[in-house]
Order: C-alpha cells, then structure tokens, then sequence
C-alpha cells in the first residue's frame, strides 16, 4: 500500500510517484508489472490525471516502461547494484587559523572602502537606460575606459586613447588575456628575480620557459636580460617586488631601446604606484616608448579594492589587432558602470587623496614602531610607498625559530623568499589593514618573538 496524505503540501501525483519509486527499488523485480492506472486512481481516491502524471515521471526516469496490451512494467534500473553510501552531509570547510596580527602585505582597512557613497552611485549607474539582454564591449564600457584613460594621462604619464584600455577581472586575468593576445609569438618569459610570484604562475600555467633575472639597486639588471635571448620581459619598474628599487631613466631608456631593436616586449606592472609617500609618484615607462613597445597593467586593487576584481591593460596597437569578438566583457556590467560615475563625478581623486593620506600615517607610524621596538637589531630595506614595509634583522637571526614563534603566538608573517623566489630574504610587514591605534600593540607583540630568535 502507497501512503498518500491529502493533506501534504506535496502534489498527490509527486507523492505517488515517490512511493511507487522506493516499491520498486526495495521490492520489485525486472519485469513486475504495476497496477493500472485506472486501478490505482480508484483505490487511492486519485484523479486519473494524478496517476498518469507519477507514471509518465517514473517512465522519464527510467524506472518503468510501457507496453502495448501488457501496461506498465518495472524496467532493469541495476539500482540495486549501485552504490549509494556516500554522505549527504553538507561539507563543513575547515575553519581557517584565527590570528591576532595579520601583516598582510596588500591589504586595505575594511573601513577605507566608500560604502555608503558606493551604494548611492550603484543606484543611480543601474537604470533602464542599460540593455541588460545583450553582450556588451568586449574591451569594457567605453566610458570606463575613457575615465581610465584620463587618470593615466594626467597622473603616469602614459600615452594611450581609450581604444587601447582592456578592462579586465584582477591581474590574473590580464595576464591571460595577455598572453592570448601574445598568439605564441612569444615562449619565453624573462622575469625580475627576486619577483612578482604571481606574474611568474600564470606564465608557468600557460607553458612559458622562465628565464630569471638578478635585480640590482637599478632593478632589473639589464646585461643579464640581453644575454637571456628573451624577447618579452615582466618588469615593476617604479617600485620593484618585493626590492622597492626603480629604474632610473638612464636604465629605462636603455630598456626601451632593448625591446625597440629586438622587436621585444616589455610588460610593465605599476605595482604601487598610486601609493607613494616621500616623493612624488615616478612616470610611467610606457610614456617614455616610442614605438608601441610597451603594455602597461594596472589595477584598483591596492587604492579601492581587491574585491570588486578590476584591472586594465593598455595594448600597443599592433597587439589590437589580435583582439576581437570572441573575447566577452570580462568584469560585470554594474561594477563598470558604478565604477565609471565614481571617476567621472570625480569621487575618484578624492578617494585616492584621502587613501594616500590615511596610508602614510600608517606607513610612518609602523615605520616609527619597528624602529623604536626593534632598536638596532633591525634594517629597513624598503619603504616610502605600497602597503608594507621590508625589514631585515642586522643580527645573526633564527629564521626558522621566528616561523614556529610567530605561528605559536597567532601572529601571521609574510617572507620575501617564500613568495617572490630567490635569495633575497626580508620580512613584509603590512600596515594598510590594521587601524593606526592597533598598529603600535601589533608591532610590540611581534617584537616579542623577534628579540627569542637573535642567536
């Protein structure tokens, strides 16, 4: 007997059919037949429509079949021979290590982001005037990029109309869609190193050959990269990863005139330009180029947020002409468009003012902390601009020790070597995401554990 409860929000005809279906999985056999239709609409008071709905379900999924004059028979599912123990439990992730200090070295304060006036021009950005039933610029909005295209002008110096500007989904995603545009012009990747890990990921991910370069106190060094053979180099010319070191123009336009008779390629990452606190921001490279040799990356990660996934080439226009329909817009249409009034209204230089600003005092008071708490014992290497400051100890120092203390005592550190490959070793104390009155509490919990690992 099937259990059918007229009262149940569930349809009669889904509760018949799941009792029909669990009588064939634990007790019929290939080949028994069911009972009419019309048989069963009568014994359980069902509408013939019911019935004929739970069967024509079960004959959909292939539990039963039909035949002429011989009506509905149970079909060989094999269900009793198919595994089914496995969990239906909802999978838990494993919760993360809670720490106390986290010096993360790219990360803003939470309470930087303008929320409220986010909110305010999202709503005015979204409208009936957008047409959210077709694909849109397969570069990004024009407008976006005409706002883009402005700021760089005006502020890095770069040379550029808005048909050159990409609009992308974060610095990974630039460098993919690089390397696409590339067309296998290229197999060999001439990298700063120590450098940007995650440049170094994305080519290794796409089956580039790796050829590192020493970076010296005028960046990257320049004889070792022509004796590479490589015709496409990764450089962060204003402000190098992780070294903080800039190329000064003699070397720059030494390089440019490198990728000019070699037919090269140079990719300049503005890694932190935006954020400088000593000295006026360095021009760009690619403003120096002459002859389209040069793609410049850029990102708002650093100034507004890493979370709302925007970054953006400019291309040479000879790479324009690898770039074409099958490339759809890469970021969502309402953070383009949200974005693009937040630059036009003009939010957007006020809010890189007051993050300058609002970073500075961070950058001097976690400057003023590490000196004072860590006294001699310690070497800045690099600071005056980013979300980080780079530190080595002027002692003999117990690097492992400090890993284990630092992990003990829920302090997260951040290592050069580890992230950026080769034997430059420094600490990279962020700043940007702590509060300025945690900053001094922070920097003396870690100097506790600095002062155990002096040998």
């Amino acid at each position: 007997m099937y259990f059918i409860d007229k009262n149940s929000k569930t349809p009669l005809h889904i509760q018949l059919y799941e009792e029909i279906k669990k009588e064939i999985i634990h007790n019929l056999k290939v080949g028994d037949k069911l009972q009419s239709i019309r048989k069963v609409a009568t014994i359980y008071n069902l509408s013939k429509t019911s019935v004929e709905s739970a069967y024509s379900q079960l004959v959909v999924e292939g539990y039963i079949d039909s035949y002429p004059k011989s009506g509905y028979v149970v079909t060989d599912t094999n269900y009793k021979n198919f595994s089914n123990d496995f969990s239906t439990d909802i999978e838990v992730e494993e919760e993360k290590d809670e720490f106390l200090y986290d010096f993360f070295h790219a990360r803003l304060e939470k309470g930087s982001f303008p929320l409220k006036l986010w909110k305010r021009i999202f709503n005015k950005a979204i409208d009936e005037s957008l047409d959210f039933c077709t694909y849109h610029d397969s570069k990004g909005e024009y407008g976006l990029r005409l706002e883009i295209a402005k700021y760089l002008i005006e502020s890095r110096s770069v040379k550029c109309s808005a048909s050159q500007i990409i609009i992308c989904n974060g610095f990974g995603d630039s460098i993919e869609l690089l390397i696409r545009l590339l067309n296998k012009r290229y197999d060999t990747l001439a990298i700063e190193h120590p450098g940007y890990y995650v440049a170094r990921k994305v080519f290794e991910a796409n089956n580039y050959k790796i050829k590192n370069i020493p970076v010296d106190k005028n960046g990257i060094d320049l004889e070792e990269l022509k004796n590479s053979k490589a015709k496409l180099v990764y450089i962060t010319p204003s402000h190098q990863y992780p070294t903080g070191v800039t190329i000064p123009i003699s070397n720059r336009l030494k390089l440019l005139n490198w990728a000019e008779t070699n037919e090269a390629l140079i990719i300049e990452d503005d890694y932190d330009s935006e954020l400088t606190y000593e000295n006026r921001p360095i021009p760009s490279l690619q403003g120096l180029d002459k002859v389209g040799r040069v793609v410049y990356v850029g990102t708002f990660a650093k100034s507004l947020s890493p979370a709302i996934r925007v970054s953006y080439m400019v291309v040479p226009k000879f790479l324009l002409e690898e770039f074409n329909e099958i490339y759809e817009s890469r970021v969502c249409l309402f953070t383009q468009k949200t974005l693009e009034r937040f630059m036009s209204e003009g939010h957007w230089d006020k809010h890189l003012r007051k993050i300058r600003t609002l970073n500075k005092k961070k950058h001097n008071l976690m400057k003023k902390y590490l000196e004072e708490k860590l006294g001699t014992t310690v070497k800045i290497v690099n600071q005056g601009g980013g979300l980080s400051i780079q530190i080595k100890p002027c002692v003999s120092f117990d690097w492992e020790k400090l890993k284990k203390l630092a992990l003990k005592n829920k302090i997260k550190l951040y290592y050069a070597k580890e992230r950026c490959g080769g034997e430059w070793e420094a600490l990279m104390m962020g700043f940007g995401g702590f509060r300025e009155e945690e900053i001094e509490e922070a920097v003396s919990a870690f100097s506790k554990i600095w002062f155990e690992c002096i040998l």
